[in-house]
């Protein structure tokens, strides 16, 4: 996986509760975290035999 950025700034921006801001690194902390949750569960995914991710992988 390359640079792909898996969230929406505006949607995290939406999340957070009112008078928290959002750091200028903390997208991309937040992208890289997500991408490992989704190698994790890729991993998961193959070792049960199977090509489709469920939420049990997460």
């Amino acid at each position: 996986m390359g640079k792909e950025s898996f969230v929406i700034e505006s949607r995290v921006r939406e999340a957070l509760p009112e008078g928290i801001r959002l750091g200028s690194d903390a997208l991309e902390g937040l992208n890289e975290a997500v991408k490992a949750l989704i190698e994790k569960a890729v991993k998961r995914c193959q070792a049960n035999g199977r090509k489709t991710l469920m939420k049990e992988d997460f």
